[in-house]
């Protein structure tokens, strides 16, 4: 009974990929059942359409982002360590859903329009309110500046977080650790030398 769910993880698996390559739009439901080695119509057993599949990647993502980041905030009362794990729980969900991320990032427009996927726009919501309590908090106690407003100031952080899906790549010499530490540091200290 294992097998259909297995079926499901290895579809969603290449359909991730092929998304996040090709863009949703451009991938084709014939494409996901050749790179699984199927029949088109055998992937309807599965899923009922594309967007199900968009949905199902998304969403776990989504969960497994806004899992974190309340774990975060519930373990940590300061806005500066909370700022700090709320980037490397970002990276960690970044290393865990590289092509859900992309997906995310690059189908923005392309989510909010599927009817019925309110959830995703609701996760989404949550998400960036978490970011900018923290940064509110940050500059209310006087831990983050107080002259860029805090939704620019988490549109900067944002940007520079998520966009590093498409360049960097975690290797034995500079670590996914190292470059939280890094991008922590950056963002809070700046870049002029200590």
């Amino acid at each position: 009974m294992a097998e259909p769910h297995d079926r499901r993880t290895v579809i969603l698996e290449h359909a991730a990929d092929l998304f996040a390559a090709k863009g949703i739009v451009a991938t084709t439901v014939r494409e996901i059942a050749d790179a699984v080695g199927i029949l088109s119509g055998s992937l309807y057993h599965h899923f009922k359409s594309k967007d199900e599949m968009v949905d199902a990647i998304v969403s776990s993502y989504l969960a497994d982002l806004t899992d974190r980041y309340t774990a975060v905030v519930t373990a940590h009362s300061d806005p500066r360590t909370q700022l700090t794990e709320l980037v490397r729980a970002s990276l960690s969900v970044i290393e865990a859903h590289p092509h859900a991320t992309e997906i995310y990032q690059n189908s923005g427009k392309y989510l909010t329009s599927l009817q019925g996927y309110d959830h995703i726009k609701t996760a989404a919501n949550t998400i960036s309110k978490t970011w900018i309590k923290v940064i509110e908090a940050g500059v209310t106690s006087g831990a983050f500046r107080d002259d860029i407003p805090p939704r620019v100031l988490y549109r900067l952080i944002r940007d520079s977080l998520w966009l590093s899906v498409r360049w960097f790549k975690p290797t034995h010499q500079y670590s996914m650790k190292r470059f939280a530490d890094d991008f922590v540091s950056t963002f809070l200290e700046g870049i002029v030398p200590r």
